[in-house]
């Protein structure tokens, strides 16, 4: 079963972490121990060896011996192929737990689109989830040898009501060599399908929905079955435990202690358990059982996945969501914070002291500023205020001419200075009056900004000179006219202004 200690070090404190150092369940000394003690074990017979045992010339060769392996042992790279090769296996490790097919999603997408309230609807649901959990169980025998200890037989698996008799007839007699855990999935293909027939299914998009679900689920079990079917290449596991081995190999000898009065360099101290090779050898050799635990957590370690466990869970809990949960709804109430306009759930006297925390508005939230600091600065060399500079360059831009598609331009970014400034449309016509001469003979019109001071406007540019019109002789037989000028080609508004513009000329006109 799992080792669980999350809870133990929910809060960070003084010594927190050695509790969990006298465990021994799932601990390094539970896997380490027969290791370390044969290391010690050898390490002391060759250093008694040269103590009682060799001669005089013997132990001046063992200690040219000992000088050799602890100037040449550094040079096998433990470190960095052992870092590697554990960052490894523990993704692997974990994206293996990611594929395990948990039916949750599933089974509520049958729990919402396989209706019916009578004993047929209920036997499509909980047909269609049985098939589910019987795939899950045929790729995890497949891959877990505690779930095959479990279901070491198809037998077993029909004793345990994953499946009927006559189902496994069906998935004996079909003829394939390979592994069969993707039948139960045809399956439930092929009931759902026949569920939208009968209208079980309401409509083609609920099939879809729940056809994907499948195929998600149906991933999941494919992906257990190729991480079981490709492992780490065995010349990486290979090096990493021949570099591992021949390390301490040549610390055993390297690291024994020599005679001081030999005088020999860094050996001036005599000892008798070196203590802090065998530390080195703790976290190693430690490190490399590491990777050997989790290189297949479908196993029986202490810290291997519990396969049969999520086994039971899963069928359990989804026959409940899909039976007795169907179509099962409280009565609706208003909650208790229907008439409140800032909801906030209750805090305990152990958690009270939240209150009086402010919430987190953004990490600039408290910067601030020197008052000169925020004023807006102006464009360089232009003097007044920022909505009329503004407005002046573009009329700088755009001059109004009559008669030219530019006039046009320049009226309809004329109304879009006035309807961004806050002027009414009623202003704008006010703003504007023809005034006919007492005797009737001309009209007088005019129309003045009220947005733009006539001192700041540029004067319309005058039109090329051409052969002037004959005017006719004044009379009294000749009758007053007026000259209309001929407005220019109407061409489409300027992709860069709003549509409500041109409406709202059309309008004024």
């Amino acid at each position: 079963m799992t080792v669980t200690y999350t809870a133990r070090v929910a809060n960070t404190r003084f010594g927190g972490f050695s509790q969990l150092l006298l465990l021994w369940r799932g601990s390094i000394y539970k896997l380490l121990w027969r290791e370390l003690l044969c290391f010690l074990g050898l390490y002391m017979a060759l250093s008694a060896a040269y103590r009682f045992v060799l001669s005089e010339e013997q132990k001046r060769y063992f200690e040219k011996l000992v000088i050799y392996c602890d100037q040449y042992a550094s040079l096998i790279p433990v470190s960095f192929v052992l870092g590697f090769y554990v960052t490894l296996v523990v993704h692997r490790w974990w994206d293996q737990y990611l594929c395990m097919p948990l039916p949750d999603a599933l089974m509520c997408m049958v729990a919402g689109t396989v209706h019916g309230r009578d004993e047929r609807g209920r036997l499509y649901r909980r047909t269609l989830m049985r098939y589910a959990g019987l795939s899950a169980v045929l790729i995890l025998r497949s891959v877990s040898t505690a779930v095959f200890k479990r279901f070491p037989t198809v037998d077993h698996v029909v004793e345990a009501g994953f499946m009927t008799r006559e189902e496994r007839k069906k998935f004996e007699n079909l003829n394939s060599s390979y592994n069969k855990f993707w039948v139960p999935c045809v399956w439930f293909c092929n009931l759902a399908a026949q569920a939208r027939r009968e209208g079980r299914i309401r409509d083609n998009s609920a099939l879809k929905l729940l056809l994907e679900e499948l195929n998600t689920f149906r991933a999941k079990c494919g992906m257990l079955f190729h991480y079981d079917w490709i492992s780490i290449p065995l010349v990486y596991t290979q090096v990493v435990t021949i570099a591992v081995y021949s390390y301490f190999l040549a610390c055993l000898i390297g690291r024994q202690f020599l005679d001081p009065a030999q005088g020999y360099k860094g050996h001036d101290l005599d000892l008798c358990v070196p203590i802090f090779t065998l530390l080195q050898f703790f976290f190693y050799a430690g490190w490399l059982k590491v990777a050997e635990q989790l290189i297949n957590p479908f196993g029986e370690d202490d810290d291997d996945f519990e396969t049969n466990f999520l086994i039971d869970r899963n069928f359990q809990v989804s026959m409940l969501a899909v039976d007795e949960m169907y179509d099962d709804l409280a009565m609706l109430e208003k909650d208790l914070y229907w008439d409140a306009a800032e909801a906030r759930a209750p805090y305990t006297a152990a958690t009270a002291f939240l209150l009086q925390q402010p919430s987190f508005q953004g990490s600039t939230f408290d910067i601030t500023l020197a008052k000169e600091d925020m004023q807006f600065q102006r464009l360089d060399g232009v003097d007044g205020p920022l909505g009329e500079t503004h407005g002046d360059f573009l009329q700088r831009l755009l001059p109004v001419a009559a008669g030219t598609a530019g006039g046009l331009l320049g009226r309809r970014l004329s109304m879009l200075l006035r309807k961004n400034s806050g002027v009414s449309e009623a202003s704008i016509v006010a703003s504007c009056a023809c005034a006919t001469a007492p005797d009737g003979a001309a009209q007088d019109c005019s129309c003045e900004d009220p947005l733009l001071d006539p001192g700041l406007r540029e004067p319309e540019p005058e039109l090329p000179a051409g052969p002037e019109l004959p005017v006719p002789a004044p009379g009294p037989a000749a009758e007053p006219f007026t000259l209309v000028p001929m407005p220019g080609p109407r061409g489409p508004a300027p992709p860069w202004l709003p549509s409500p513009i041109g409406e709202e000329e059309e309008n004024l006109a």
